[in-house]
């Protein structure tokens, strides 16, 4: 989201009220949390680092198993999917007050450049955590150039 300067608007405009309605109308649909919270939308952080050899991709994925997650590597583009269900159930003996947990299918798609080799690609996945590791194809690794002397 952009930080933009709201222009000053004249104090005894008839539109200020307007204005106001608009703004919170604004905040409201801005907030991602309350469509998360009806399970309507979930999608897992993920961070990507590079070091020299290759690129890695984490991604948080808290109540799946390796089983619920898929990933498939085509056309320079990795995608990572899967589906977390909804674990409540009310009945007789218990009733949710609030629930906040977010459940539904994901699916996250990256391009990569062409300078990864990705037949050589691992993926690992503990406690919650997807790791997938993407080397780098040698051409994409940098190298020292001589100069030569005349």
């Amino acid at each position: 989201m952009a930080i933009v300067k709201y222009p000053i608007r004249n104090a005894y405009s008839p539109w200020l009220e307007l204005d106001e309605v608009s703004n919170r109308l604004a905040r409201l649909f801005d907030d991602s949390s309350l469509v998360r919270r009806e399970g309507a939308l979930w999608s897992p952080p993920v961070s990507v680092s590079e070091t020299a050899d290759e690129l890695v991709f984490t991604a948080e994925l808290p109540g799946l198993t390796e089983d619920q997650v898929n990933i498939e590597l085509e056309n320079d583009v990795l995608t990572i999917s899967g589906e977390k269900s909804e674990e409540r159930t009310e009945g007789e003996e218990s009733k949710y007050h609030l629930w906040e947990r977010s459940y539904g299918s994901f699916r996250r798609s990256f391009s990569l450049p062409r300078a990864v080799n990705g037949a050589k690609a691992k993926a690992h996945f503990d406690k919650g955590v997807l790791e997938i590791r993407l080397p780098k194809a040698p051409e994409a690794k940098g190298r020292k150039i001589e100069i030569s002397k005349n």
